[in-house]
């Protein structure tokens, strides 16, 4: 039973079996589907009223079986890690109002942003780490391997990453790449990141504006990365001036990957949006909104320059 000795509401009850099924249909793994119902319910439900709906769910299917009994575990026995996950993505809120100008979406998402890293720097980023920097870190490293597959790392290359969060990725791939420029809207998190970057020469993490890349001249990057930023970009109604200023800084060979491009919930619209972007801005889509992570549940899209050629590392393509 749960801590409050009451089971949620038939409408709570239903949402969460909802949220549980789309989740374990995506494939989702048992972090990232916790992260889900975090976002989904920031208050009113206690964690072991949910774990009570998982349980009660009672799949047929031994491996849902078995994810819905983690899942119910990790909801009783750790709740603190649940209320961090519901503070530090209430701490974001992801809807637009209908008066907000684009600038005032800006401000928001960066003092929202501020907010979450101090709470919890690990789940700022990815909240299905759980706030945990193991579970970062794995996450990361497969990200990290699944863009060298793609030819997107190597001593030579300049990258450029959008929206670098507290410094994960510079961290990981500093040894991967001749410089790398992280920019970010949030200063708490560009804090946080140039301690965890400190002593890697090769980095350079700056406060950006948020609206373009003014601070970078053209053809100036070999890689752009964008981890979990274009859905805020979305958001705030700047995702096509980012396509522009992307084709604007990458070189004539270069290759940009998004990773996820909305929050949409909505593959086939995301999809239709970064074709018809990357048609207007000279790009050619090589990875189509796939899901290749088994740690993370976002969406990749790969582009690569109309003029230049994709660079692959793994002789059989991409996976």
């Amino acid at each position: 039973m749960s801590t409050t000795g009451q089971k949620p509401s038939p409408q709570a009850a239903s949402t969460a079996r909802m949220v549980l099924d789309e989740c374990m249909a995506d494939g989702a793994c048992v972090e990232a589907i916790i992260a889900r119902l975090a976002l989904r319910f920031e208050t009113g439900v206690d964690a072991a009223e949910l774990a009570d709906v998982a349980l009660e769910m009672n799949s047929a299917d031994l491996r849902k079986r078995d994810s819905l009994e983690r899942i119910a575990d990790l909801l009783r026995h750790r709740p603190d890690i649940f209320a961090t996950l519901r503070e530090t993505g209430a701490a974001v809120r992801h809807e637009r109002d209908e008066w907000e100008t684009d600038a005032a979406v800006v401000r928001r998402l960066a003092a929202g942003f501020d907010a979450a890293a101090t709470i919890s720097p690990a789940a700022s980023v990815q909240l299905s780490s759980l706030g945990d920097e193991e579970k970062l870190t794995a996450a990361t490293d497969e990200i990290v391997a699944w863009l060298g597959r793609q030819g997107f790392t190597g001593r030579d290359q300049d990258m450029l990453d959008i929206g670098c969060g507290i410094g994960r990725f510079e961290s990981a791939l500093s040894d991967a790449a001749h410089r790398i420029v992280g920019i970010d809207i949030s200063l708490e998190m560009i804090s946080v990141a140039r301690r965890r970057c400190a002593g890697l020469r090769n980095v350079d993490l700056r406060p950006t504006s948020g609206f373009d890349l003014a601070d970078f001249s053209n053809a100036s990057f070999d890689c752009v990365l964008a981890v979990d930023s274009f859905p805020y970009l979305v958001l705030a109604g700047l995702a096509e001036r980012y396509f522009e200023e992307i084709e604007r800084v990458l070189k004539p060979s270069g290759i940009a990957a998004l990773l996820n491009y909305s929050y949409r919930g909505s593959s086939a619209l995301d999809r239709a949006d970064v074709h018809r972007l990357a048609e207007a801005h000279g790009m050619q889509v090589m990875v189509d909104g796939e899901k290749p992570f088994r740690l993370w549940d976002g969406n990749a899209f790969l582009l690569a320059a109309s003029d230049g050629t994709l660079r692959r590392n793994d002789c059989s393509g991409i996976k």
